[in-house]
């Protein structure tokens, strides 16, 4: 049985986004057994859901692409407001927040690491459905 999803960021500089992830996102942590505990760090990012899309097609008349990939993208229920908040703990963004149709969203720099989308979804969240 499947209990959970463990996901893993790559990062240039394990450091800064081990110090990103629980000193402006303040996510919760727990030291990785086979580590020091200042090294490995096991963030809860909360509950969790998985969406697959597709990789090209057509929208409102516009053809789109693009590569087969993973991403992983935050939610909040206030983009507005969970922007100034993370702004005021030293977070920045690429670009302005931009309208996706299924949500609204601004890629969130990420030090070391790739950025992540922070969206605020429009379509009904599935996270709470295994709870």
């Amino acid at each position: 049985m499947i209990t959970a999803i463990h996901t893993l960021v790559y990062s240039d500089d394990p450091t800064a986004t081990r110090a990103f992830f629980k000193d402006v996102l303040q996510w919760p942590f727990s030291p990785e057994e086979s580590g020091d505990p200042a090294d490995w760090l096991i963030f809860a990012t909360g509950p969790s859901e998985l969406g697959v899309h597709p990789t090209g097609g057509e929208h409102e008349g516009r053809a789109y692409a693009s590569p087969r990939h993973h991403q992983i993208a935050l939610m909040c229920d206030d983009l507005d407001k969970t922007v100034r908040e993370l702004r005021g703990r030293g977070a920045t963004f690429t670009g302005n927040t931009s309208d996706m149709g299924w949500g609204i969203g601004i890629e969130l720099q990420v030090p070391g690491a790739d950025d992540m989308l922070l969206y605020q979804p429009r379509h009904a969240p599935a996270y709470h459905l295994g709870q």
